[in-house]
């Protein structure tokens, strides 16, 4: 079956899979090859300036739509409500990349939905959600949103709420599946899959902008980023991510607005830091953020050692730790924050230690536990870090201490340390960036190999390079002073 859009002065063709073959064969040779392909890009526009692209033209393989989440936008359809895949999941898709995750937008308000879904838990309340769980899998469903001066659909009579600096404090205003649209960050992420005729429903020129790799703010971006700063951390995400220009008008306020991130939770700080620095893209991530002035709002302590480095190799050892966490991450392997942010906070920590050293007399030991303490503290104040990956980092620092003293057994026991893969890790970062660390990374890199026979004579050998500490012998007690001293009563 072949079907025709008008759009405008040209026309847009489009024929069904199954009669693809002898059409499509009649038109290439009636329009030509260049013409006949040049058709197979066009949208047709329909009312409300929404365009439409048809399945002929986005081809998303329907085998790389997630089983979940089209049962729940099906559902929602069979009870009467509007049902659509949309944002990232959809744009990825057009990007020949495999989603993490797929949402599902519909007119039904969490509270509706919520009772069409048995295995469903409400979420949120800055941002009202439902989660629906299918096995092991989450979908997430969020309703049409609207602008905040428009008048809500729900019965509950909330509105959204903004501060006086325009950020939005809670955003539960219902609308269409327009305003929904327009309320969405970036054009491409405002992009609807629809279950029942397999089209992408475009409200903002995302397929364009997606094609032309434009990053491009819906509406006012400096009104936009006022709303929710984060937006800006999210722009130069999906900058570096996507491999995308981000538009002129899009870009400008970044710089001058970055402060307004400080007024964001820092557990939310937190979470955002780990989409950036843990996504595959770190290295290019963290390009894209110092040029945008972002990376203070993050890593305050590590920004001021990155602008005074000294003799530190700050910067070589940070882009070595992102790029070392991009290939483990395109390898499956796993990563952990605690190891990302002992190696972005390491050398903040080790000149807070010198200066307790130099200006409190503090022994070296004392000294890195308080410098640990203020650094890891000050950070948490950035950016929330939980005790479950506070605590590993404290270890990682410890053992960069104890990786230099082999003597006897103490070897051995490092290397059943649970953080000794970490703080090795850590190590070989360190010399590979430009610390002169006397071939510490090479000796421990070789001791892993060894058999045990091999690993007593190397040990042997590092102690003789190494000083020895003068034992102090204990004095015992003089039994006959002892003996002589009176009795307390």
């Amino acid at each position: 079956m072949m079907r025709v859009f008008n759009s405008g002065q040209s026309v847009f063709l489009s024929m069904d899979k199954k009669s693809s073959s002898p059409i499509g064969s009649f038109f290439r040779r009636l329009l030509g090859r260049d013409q006949a392909e040049s058709a197979d890009t066009v949208a047709a526009p329909l009312e409300n300036g929404r365009q439409l692209i048809p399945e002929e033209v986005h081809q998303i393989p329907r085998r790389h739509l997630n089983d979940a989440a089209m049962k729940t936008a099906y559902h929602l359809l069979d009870e009467g409500y509007e049902g659509y895949l949309v944002g990232g999941c959809i744009r990825d898709l057009l990007l020949d990349k495999r989603p993490k995750d797929f949402d599902v937008a519909t007119n039904a308000t969490p509270e509706q939905a919520h009772e069409l879904f048995r295995r469903s838990r409400l979420i949120g309340r800055r941002f009202k959600l439902l989660h629906v769980r299918w096995g092991r899998e989450l979908i997430e469903v969020a309703t049409f949103r609207a602008s905040h001066d428009s008048q809500p659909t729900n019965n509950d009579g909330e509105h959204g709420r903004q501060n006086d600096s325009g950020l939005i404090l809670r955003d539960n205003v219902y609308g269409t599946i327009e305003d929904d649209a327009l309320r969405r960050d970036f054009t491409v992420n405002a992009l609807y899959y629809c279950p029942k005729d397999h089209c992408v429903y475009d409200f903002a020129n995302g397929y364009s902008d997606l094609q032309n790799r434009t990053l491009r703010m819906i509406g006012d971006p400096e009104a936009r980023y006022r709303e929710d700063p984060v937006r800006m951390l999210r722009a130069a995400r999906f900058a570096a991510k996507l491999d995308f220009t981000i538009e002129p008008a899009t870009e400008e306020p970044i710089a001058r607005l970055a402060h307004l991130l400080d007024d964001i939770a820092p557990a939310r700080l937190f979470d955002e830091a780990l989409k950036i620095f843990q996504s595959g893209h770190g290295v290019e991530s963290f390009h894209q953020f110092r040029k945008h002035n972002l990376m203070q709002q993050l890593f305050r302590q590590t920004v001021e050692s990155l602008d005074n480095p000294g003799d530190d190799p700050v910067e070589a050892l940070v882009l070595n730790a992102l790029t070392n966490t991009d290939r483990r991450l395109q390898q499956g392997k796993s990563v952990t924050p605690a190891f990302l942010f002992a190696a972005f906070l390491w050398y903040p920590m080790v000149r807070r230690m010198a200066q307790l050293q130099r200006e409190e007399g503090l022994p070296p030991v004392p000294a890195m536990h308080e410098a640990a303490n203020q650094v890891i503290g000050e950070q948490i104040r950035q950016t929330a870090i939980p005790r479950r990956f506070s605590t590993p980092i404290r270890e990682i620092w410890e053992l960069q201490f104890r990786l230099p003293r082999r003597q006897g057994k103490r070897a051995e026991r490092l290397l059943e340390h649970p953080r000794f893969r970490a703080a090795y890790d850590l190590l070989i970062l360190r010399e590979n960036s430009g610390e002169d660390l006397k071939g510490l990374g090479q000796w421990w890199t070789d001791y892993q190999a060894q058999n045990p026979q091999a690993r007593n004579q190397m040990t042997r050998e590092a102690n003789k390079d190494e000083p020895q500490k003068r034992r102090r012998r204990r004095r015992r007690p003089n039994k006959k002073r002892t003996e002589q001293q009176p009795k307390q009563d």
